[in-house]
């Protein structure tokens, strides 16, 4: 992966801020600190984008015809299937 250097310009405040997360010892230098703002942003972007594809896919299958019941027993058989309730 190529690296491409950047210069930014913060205010006195941020810069405080950047610097308090270095000398906390959770970033090694303001490089690591940004990387880690990017990353950050990039996952919470594709999480929304996620999420709204799923809202649509939702949206456009209508409205469902299940009752609550219906519903319910159907998580409770796919829980009990993986696992992740128990029988007894």
């Amino acid at each position: 992966m190529g690296m491409m250097r950047k210069t930014i310009t913060i205010p006195d405040a941020m810069d405080a801020w950047v610097k308090a997360q270095i000398e906390s010892g959770r970033y090694g230098n303001d490089s690591e600190y940004f990387r880690d703002l990017i990353r950050r942003d990039q996952d919470k972007r594709q999480a929304e984008q996620e999420l709204r594809l799923l809202i649509k896919e939702g949206l456009d299958s209508g409205v469902s015809t299940s009752t609550v019941q219906d519903i319910m027993q159907r998580v409770e058989d796919r829980l009990k299937k993986n696992g992740n309730l128990s029988t007894h």
